[in-house]
């Protein structure tokens, strides 16, 4: 009987002092750990380095990487036994995605290619949005306008 497959989101950090070969390295073990489990990648996005708001196991930096995945449900203490032993990840989050997260969510790809689209249709500015002609942004609300 096939376990029912649920679909997970993993946020960790690797070590930034590594070089972009061994971090790939380590992102691959994370991959091959999900996909030897019975777990399927759905999208895997590289944040890239960024520096810590305060400092995390004596480091001021870290590589992020954000991974979603369909999975069974033991494959989650797998994962997490393997960023524990792995030296390099320096912190993990892993979380189960229900229904309603799953429709309000975006994908990286697709808001990326939303505010290329955005910014083509208003010449530039993504922020540009248009206004009613009967609304003066200036004008003074009056009392029955509240």
């Amino acid at each position: 009987m096939a376990q029912k497959q649920q679909i997970y989101e993993t946020t960790f950090i690797v070590n930034a002092s590594l070089d972009d070969a061994q971090i790939d390295a380590v992102i691959e073990k994370v991959k091959e750990v999900i996909t030897k489990h019975n777990g399927e990648i759905m999208e895997l996005v590289k944040w890239g380095r960024k520096r810590f708001a305060f400092p995390i196991k004596k480091k001021n930096n870290g590589f992020y990487v954000v991974c979603e995945f369909k999975s069974p449900g033991d494959l989650v203490a797998r994962l997490e036994r393997h960023f524990i032993l792995e030296e390099n990840i320096i912190r993990f989050l892993i979380i189960a995605l229900d229904k309603k997260s799953l429709q309000a969510r975006i994908s990286g790809n697709d808001l990326l290619k939303q505010v290329t689209s955005t910014t083509s249709s208003t010449s530039g500015s993504p922020l540009i949005t248009s206004q009613s002609d009967d609304l003066d942004p200036i004008a003074p609300l009056s009392q029955n306008e509240f």
